[in-house]
């Protein structure tokens, strides 16, 4: 059992709810990333999803674009990711996933890649444009490794291709509630308890819902569905505006609140 499963493991036995945070690795450089990222797990993230710079992102709204476009002025690579990832393992035991796109990852080698992650202290990976019939390649080394593939389910995924997505998924479910890319959104999916009842059917794995996640009280809508709630855009946007520990505590509370 792996750090992301002790995690939800122990949650489920509580009754509590998690909170999964997106920070992008590197932004606005690497020793104030590696600042805001020991903010955001001293104050209520439990599962740590770290953001690889890419140019040309297809998922990612205005926020997290211009935070990749920081970390890559600033240097950033994926050497560099790796180099924050074994720093706060000598910190902290929360569960680190590194949420990417296929470019970087095939660029520095799949098994390479795994082999590196897994050393540093990662646990997951998630690869946000490698479709479902063409992520084996990556599969296959992550979990020689001990690395969870996350899966990603869109509101427009069927339940028989979720089905199917999901047969052997391992870590969590990532649902994206909305149609579009990352940004904060003004109300929670209307459909979201819906939508995660059907994926409960399918998949015994805990499920965490994100995009369009700002608030604590949004925060505590989502946990009252589903497994964790993953909020990126806000804090990396807070993080730019010296409120990140505040809106962690406040994302936190929320989470906690939903037990």
């Amino acid at each position: 059992m792996n750090r992301i499963d002790e995690l939800f493991a122990r949650y489920r036995a509580e009754g509590r709810k998690a909170l999964v945070g997106y920070m992008t690795a590197g932004d606005p450089d690497s020793e104030r990333s590696l600042e805001n990222l020991r903010t955001v797990l001293r104050h209520g993230v439990d599962i740590l999803e770290l953001g690889v710079p890419f140019s040309d992102p297809t998922a990612d709204g205005p926020i997290i674009q211009a935070a990749a476009l920081r970390a890559l002025a600033a240097g950033a690579d994926l050497t560099r990711v790796l180099a924050l990832v074994r720093a706060l393992r000598k910190e902290f035991s929360q569960p680190i996933v590194l949420f990417g796109y296929a470019n970087p990852f095939f660029r520095y080698g799949y098994d390479r890649l795994c082999a590196d992650a897994a050393a540093a202290g990662a646990d997951g990976l998630l690869v946000v444009d490698m479709p479902f019939e063409m992520a084996g390649e990556i599969r296959g080394p992550a979990e020689a490794r001990g690395l969870d593939m996350i899966s990603l389910i869109a509101p427009t995924t069927g339940h028989d291709r979720a089905a199917r997505v999901l047969e052997g998924a391992r870590g969590f479910v990532y649902y994206i509630m909305v149609r579009g890319v990352t940004g904060a959104r003004g109300e929670v999916a209307a459909d979201l308890a819906d939508r995660v009842r059907d994926l409960r059917s399918v998949t015994s794995l805990p499920i965490a819902a994100g995009f369009g996640v700002s608030n604590g009280g949004q925060a505590r809508e989502v946990a009252r569905a589903a497994d964790a709630v993953v909020v990126g855009s806000a804090l990396v946007r807070a993080a730019g505006e010296g409120r990140l520990e505040a809106l962690t505590k406040e994302l936190k509370a929320g989470v906690e609140a939903a037990r």
